[in-house]
């Protein structure tokens, strides 16, 4: 049996790529993408580059530390990509990859039903806190 390459192995591998299976990578990309922080990074940098303090301010509720390590895991994804221009204060741009703005359709809609639907969803939790409550 002839030596693939490491290329080659991974294309084989997709093949057996399945998110049910404990030891599979793609738990990892689900993980990162399923955080609420990731999620919303990319729908904020769906229009275009922003600096962090411009993150900060649209992902609200968000501390300084959570958006740096979020952004950092989402550039190691390959999500996003990270630009330091030289400058008097250093200038950091953050953008969607082409990888990442694949992934914002997916996101934005999850935004959305998220947005559409949070009255039912509200009015389920209160019934059953109340159920729950008395049982």
């Amino acid at each position: 049996m002839p030596t693939l390459t490491a290329a080659q192995q991974r294309d084989a591998a997709k093949d057996e790529y399945n998110a049910f299976f404990a030891a599979c990578p793609s738990r990892r990309v689900l993980e990162t993408i399923g955080n609420k922080w990731a999620s919303l990074i990319v729908n904020a940098l769906e229009d275009g580059s922003l600096r962090h303090a411009e993150i900060a301010r649209t992902v609200a509720g968000a501390s300084q530390k959570m958006l740096t390590q979020t952004l950092r895991t989402l550039e190691r994804d390959g999500i996003v990509s990270r630009t330091v221009t030289a400058s008097v204060p250093v200038r950091v741009d953050y953008e969607l990859t082409d990888l990442g703005r694949s992934l914002t359709p997916v996101l934005h809609a999850l935004k959305a039903w998220s947005e559409a639907h949070i009255a039912e969803i509200t009015l389920a939790q209160d019934a059953y806190d109340v159920r729950t409550e008395t049982a």
